[in-house]
């Protein structure tokens, strides 16, 4: 979904956000150092296969999902990170990693870390490595609906992405 149709679903659902334009970053810590955001207020999304299907683990941009975890919390019985190749078609328009996170327009399971539901706002990647949304967590949440679990890798070595 490219950023326009980002904007697009935003607006048709009266959804107030800001759009941030930057210079082409990939990492978390180039990202925050050009928008001037902490790197721990920026979100991930990392597509995973549970059972076989497509879903995204939405994460603070800072830390790793723990497979394990995701999976207990999931109910999967199987779970794997999904290839560049298995998820690249269902996102037209997006560029690889850049992905929004939103499952919804996708036919996707979300989940989202507990850690991001305490803050007032959520800001990601809007479909390219050059512009960062920000809008409140409450009309995330509201869009959405992410199933909300603790699956942040804890420890250095965890089978994390």
């Amino acid at each position: 979904m490219p950023v326009r149709q980002v904007r697009e679903f935003l607006d048709s659902h009266n959804i107030k956000y800001v759009a941030i334009t930057h210079s082409t970053a990939y990492t978390a810590q180039e990202i925050a150092a050009l928008t001037h955001t902490k790197g721990k207020d920026l979100s991930k999304t990392v597509i995973v296969r549970l059972d076989g299907k497509l879903a995204m683990g939405v994460v603070p941009a800072s830390h790793h999902i723990d497979l394990k975890l995701l999976k207990e919390c999931s109910g999967a019985r199987t779970i794997g990170l999904a290839t560049e190749a298995e998820f690249r078609s269902s996102f037209p328009g997006c560029e690889t990693g850049a992905m929004p996170p939103f499952g919804n327009l996708y036919d996707m399971r979300v989940f989202i870390d507990d850690s991001l539901t305490h803050k007032d706002e959520i800001v990601f990647n809007a479909g390219t490595h050059n512009e960062l949304m920000r809008l409140s967590y409450a009309d995330y949440e509201r869009l959405v609906a992410p199933e909300v679990v603790r699956f942040l890798a804890e420890r250095a070595g965890a089978h994390a992405a």
